[in-house]
């Protein structure tokens, strides 16, 4: 993924958002009918059983493949794993998109979007997504002799990754209300090579792929929202607003932040916009899908992406539990609390 810094544009959707959670736009109280519920008050109720260390381990499972790197051996066995993991956890419906893009190099590579759902018939649905490539260039390490290098993609993949396998284990044991899918895209990081590439077009392969291809979806059956996750497992994380998340899915943004709020994560989760990311939810919301992006993207040291941003640093040292329990516990929360029309 690449970024854009925002000025103007940061302020005014800073004020609309704060004019959105004074209505209270996004909170609710009703929960799942998921043998999760709870006799507490509903500002320390927790549903579902998130556990951090799963997490941790699946992202361990990834990273021992070794680069996920489209048209390598890791990237292929990797992705026989995800597509068993997924049937052994207990998902009702997956299928695999296959298909082969062109670079921004010209390199041509085989891809494979992984699909998977709960309640697949339910008219209300929500989408959740990340990406489970590795970038191919360690192109932000400081020598030179570094840069050509394949990274591990602990947390940039590997996380997202993670946290959903982890929501699969809760959803396949405690049903959830609605309809929810999962999507695994291909070839996110694949992008032109260096720091901030403002070519959109380089990047999110995949997604771009899926967009044009959309599975499993009509026009008419789209899910309401979608959430994506990227690089959500650093330590010390914290995820702003991302600008375009909320100028075009401000519902979902609001919706995931004021959960986390809830929860006691407003120290993680933080509202104020932090940037422009192109990562897979630009795609998506452009298939008509509003879809906010949980991405680290103002880091305190680097004021951008974590430090470990396509380094060879983005490995299991550099992933911290707390980070995932955080983002996972509230997503739980948010899809729980979904109530079917």
């Amino acid at each position: 993924m690449s970024i854009q810094k925002t000025t103007v544009l940061a302020a005014f959707l800073s004020l609309f958002l704060s004019a959105a959670i004074g209505c209270g736009c996004g909170k609710g109280s009703n929960t799942a009918d998921n043998g999760s519920r709870s006799t507490q008050k509903e500002d320390t109720l927790r549903l579902g059983n998130f556990n951090a260390d799963s997490a941790y381990s699946y992202i361990a499972e990834q990273v021992a493949f070794g680069p996920r790197v489209p048209g390598t051996d890791a990237h292929r066995a990797c992705r026989d794993w995800l597509i068993n993991k997924f049937r052994r956890l207990g998902i009702d419906s997956i299928i695999v998109q296959e298909a082969t893009v062109t670079a921004s190099n010209g390199d041509v590579l085989p891809i494979s979007n992984i699909i998977a759902g709960f309640y697949t018939d339910r008219p209300k649905r929500i989408v959740i997504a990340a990406h489970w490539d590795t970038r191919p260039w360690a192109d932000q390490e400081a020598k030179a002799e570094d840069r050509a290098k394949p990274i591990l993609g602990a947390n940039d993949g590997g996380s997202g990754v993670a946290v959903i396998l982890e929501l699969v284990r809760n959803l396949a044991q405690n049903r959830p209300n609605v309809g929810v899918d999962f999507i695994l895209f291909d070839a996110e990081d694949y992008g032109e090579h260096g720091a901030f590439d403002p070519n959109t077009e380089s990047w999110c392969l995949g997604s771009q792929y899926w967009s044009r291809n959309i599975v499993p979806y009509r026009p008419d059956n789209l899910p309401e929202y979608g959430i994506v996750l990227d690089m959500v497992g650093g330590p010390n994380a914290v995820f702003n607003y991302e600008a375009y998340s909320a100028e075009k899915a401000p519902k979902p943004t609001i919706k995931v932040w004021s959960e986390a709020e809830r929860l006691g994560y407003g120290n993680i989760f933080d509202r104020t916009i932090g940037g422009v990311v192109v990562d897979d939810h630009v795609f998506m919301n452009r298939a008509g899908i509003p879809t906010t992006d949980i991405i680290e993207l103002n880091n305190h040291a680097t004021g951008s992406f974590p430090a470990t941003w396509h380094t060879l640093n983005d490995n299991l040292d550099n992933i911290d539990k707390n980070t995932l329990q955080a983002v996972g516990e509230t997503l739980l929360n948010v899809i729980y609390k979904e109530k079917a029309y």
